[in-house]
């Protein structure tokens, strides 16, 4: 397992996007990684891999600037490189829902750590858990009794949220996804939208394996990259998806 594969975004004001491209470009060029860089004004989310060494000196790279000195990173290993080639982009949205409206650096959901939410689900604790996650994904892997709304593209998630039982306004809500920023926003959304108590999973699926393992959790966890999907163990499970769809960063 020669290959240190991170995840990473932080919600934060960016005004030189073009020289940010320019810098994370060449940088991760000179150290020979491998994956998605998605820049946008609301932000950076970010998926590379490459030998241990040049992983961590992007790392450092990044947190030497203020603005993304608290950038949390996801680190898993591969034996091979999950990513064919190098792709740094500029969006309008490092995570499309198409809802300008929506800050989540300015205005984030309370976060729930993945061994609070453990607890809370040993403890059956009546609440909500929602997977903002597109369907395929749920697909190969969910906690157990969660809710889910079929979405095929994140962007749909204000439209379909908009079935959710009007009674579930009175109720607690996990809101999770594989590594916490789809929920940066669907929380925040379903704030807006008169639900009183709405958490975000901090971390994700991603995080909570680590923690907690597979507690209350069926199934693999669907990742952006050709090994497909992780078990508990955020191992390589050589699972298919049921659906043809692309992975793509969402």
């Amino acid at each position: 397992m020669d290959i240190l594969n991170i995840a990473a975004y932080r919600f934060v004001a960016i005004d030189d996007l073009a020289q940010l491209r320019v810098t994370f470009k060449a940088r991760c060029e000179a150290l020979k990684l491998k994956g998605t860089v998605l820049i946008a004004a609301e932000g950076i989310n970010l998926f590379l891999a490459g030998a241990a060494a040049n992983i961590e000196a992007f790392v450092e790279t990044l947190r030497a600037d203020a603005r993304f000195a608290a950038l949390q990173v996801k680190r898993s290993w591969s034996a091979e490189q999950p990513f064919a080639r190098l792709l740094v982009k500029l969006k309008r949205e490092i995570v499309s829902m198409r809802r300008p409206e929506i800050h989540p650096g300015a205005a984030p959901a309370p976060r729930l750590a993945p061994q609070e939410l453990k607890r809370w689900l040993d403890q059956r604790r009546e609440i909500t858990l929602l997977d903002t996650r597109n369907q395929f994904e749920i697909e190969l892997g969910s906690f157990e009794n969660a809710l889910s709304l079929g979405l095929r593209s994140f962007s749909d998630f204000p439209r379909a949220s908009s079935a959710l039982a009007e009674d579930l306004k009175e109720r607690p809500i996990v809101t999770y996804c594989t590594g916490g920023i789809r929920c940066e926003k669907a929380a925040p959304w379903l704030i807006s939208q008169g639900f009183r108590e709405v958490y975000q999973l901090d971390g994700g699926i991603l995080d909570y394996f680590e923690h907690c393992g597979g507690a209350h959790f069926d199934g693999a966890c669907f990742v952006f990259d050709q090994r497909v999907a992780l078990d508990a163990s955020l191992r390589e499970t050589g699972l298919a998806p049921a659906c043809a769809e692309p992975p793509r960063p969402a």
